[in-house]
């Protein structure tokens, strides 16, 4: 899936030929781990974002054979969380889960001090896709029905998005200056104050990320997809196209990709390490069943992959926000 489009950019280059953090506490990197590694979530206990980081927080505690303690520190729109990162030795101790919000869409919209480049990438854990959904009693019942309403009547059509300085508010934004389709974007706290909003009638449809609550309401037919984010259709979502399809090219960003990232300077060596102990825990069967398979990337996506992720959406973005 090409979510949110992707994740990430590549933090500092390892100055000592990626042998060791310059005054890290982990010793050689060449042995890493030797001690516990601390797991930050930049957001609250019992979403994707925590189950995400904690179901790999496991799966490379047991393929590295050190403790991995998890923190949720919410706060900011990430920044509380991301500020902890940055801060830390660049000697793969401390890692985060990260996101284009907490990295990019915070860094424009807030001075909070620090920007992408100040992480190194280690690769993508899930990608959670974005739909635009209405209820099950909407009057449009395709894409097209939904288009042609909001191309008849500019601005009247009300579309709910979780927060107003979100992908998926800014793509709302982006439909409008590109395209110059005009819908109403209503933002919301996350995604149960705008399923209430849309069962309730008080939204014409949402922009929402497709996590698991998302498809059970799609699956008992609460709610009918009508466009997914991702370039190409999803699996399995097979019947719902998507905003590339539909001729409104560029419109990838909306979804999340959740990637795993150390502070800047990482040694290529903690990178390599961790990339590759990623990539085996996203190959286990376990792991991808807690994780939701339609969430796990068929084909791994490493630090490179990440990293060009934060790039993309900071060159789609920054014009906007900057």
């Amino acid at each position: 899936m090409a979510l949110i489009g992707l994740v990430a950019a590549c933090g500092g280059e390892d100055g000592g030929g990626g042998t060791a953090a310059e005054g890290g506490g982990g010793g050689d990197a060449s042995s890493y781990p030797t001690e516990s590694i601390r797991m930050i979530v930049p957001y609250g206990a019992g979403g994707p974002t925590d189950l995400t980081t904690r179901t790999v927080g496991a799966c490379i505690e047991e393929e590295l054979g050190q403790t991995v303690v998890v923190e949720n520190l919410p706060g900011g729109s990430g920044a509380l969380a991301t500020t902890e990162l940055v801060a830390a030795e660049p000697d793969g101790y401390t890692l985060s889960l990260v996101t284009a919000g907490t990295m990019v869409l915070t860094p424009l919209a807030n001075e909070v001090g620090y920007t992408k480049d100040d992480i190194t990438p280690v690769g993508v854990m899930t990608e959670v896709p974005s739909v635009l959904a209405v209820g099950e009693n909407s009057p449009y019942a395709t894409a097209e029905d939904f288009f042609a309403a909001v191309e008849a009547q500019p601005g009247t059509v009300t579309v709910g998005t979780p927060g107003a300085s979100t992908p998926q508010a800014i793509e709302l934004q982006r439909l409008a200056e590109e395209h110059g389709v005009q819908v109403t974007a209503v933002p919301f706290n996350g995604n149960a104050e705008m399923t209430t909003a849309l069962l309730g009638g008080n939204v014409d449809a949402v922009l929402i990320n497709a996590s698991s609550d998302v498809v059970q309401n799609i699956e008992s037919g609460a709610f009918v997809p009508l466009v997914a984010s991702p370039e190409e259709r999803l699996s399995w979502l097979p019947d719902t196209p998507t905003f590339t399809e539909l001729g409104y090219d560029g419109l990838t960003l909306s979804g999340s990709t959740f990637g795993l990232a150390g502070p800047a300077g990482l040694p290529d060596d903690v990178v390599s390490t961790l990339e590759d102990t990623l990539q085996t825990c996203l190959d286990k069967p376990e792991v991808q069943q807690t994780l939701g398979e339609e969430y796990v990337l068929e084909e791994f996506a490493g630090a490179e992959e990440l990293g060009g992720v934060l790039d993309r959406t900071q060159e789609v973005y920054e014009p906007i926000l900057g």
